[in-house]
């Protein structure tokens, strides 16, 4: 399995930064390419991305899930992934978001191959958007966290809507 791992300071508490990356439909607005995440249930995700000019679509299963701590998921179609997102509180207003990824190539075709390859890069600027849209919007969107995985508590979570679609991508 080959592992990339990427980390960033956002300058919002850990709450904050927790609750915004939770808001899994909200991906689009600050991953470059990501089309559209739909929550299918409470462990699982659909996901809709354009990756070198294809449109893919794949699942992803959210295997743990611990408020204000990490989200770890494993592909369930596509191409072979897991991964892992923590937060680490750095101080009140100071959150170390740290992003890891792990592929297996080996499995994967030439076009899924060359796709995992500029994901370092892909991911990188998913950190760094990231922060900067929850910081020039000053705090999350209005919606409640997903913080419900796993427990059958159905009643949390989704979107507000609240931030227009594109409006979060920088210029």
């Amino acid at each position: 399995m080959e592992r990339i791992e990427k980390s960033i300071e956002v300058h919002c508490p850990l709450r904050t930064v927790y609750n915004q990356w939770t808001r899994f439909e909200e991906f689009p607005e600050f991953m470059s390419g990501m089309m559209e995440v739909r929550q299918i249930d409470d462990t699982r995700v659909h996901c809709h991305a354009e990756i070198l000019g294809t449109e893919k679509e794949w699942d992803a299963q959210i295997i743990e899930q611990v408020p204000n701590e990490h989200i770890t998921w494993k592909s369930l179609s596509g191409a072979p992934s897991a991964g892992v997102v923590s937060f680490e509180p750095l101080g009140p207003q100071l959150t170390r978001v740290h992003l890891v990824i792990a592929y297996d190539p080996k499995n994967a075709s030439d076009e899924v191959r060359e796709a995992l390859e500029s994901l370092s890069a892909r991911l990188q600027d998913t950190v760094e958007d990231f922060k900067w849209f929850i910081e020039q919007r000053d705090g999350e969107s209005g919606a409640r966290p997903r913080t419900d995985v796993g427990t059958g508590d159905s009643d949390t979570g989704g979107t507000s809507g609240a931030w227009p679609r594109g409006a979060g991508k920088k210029p």
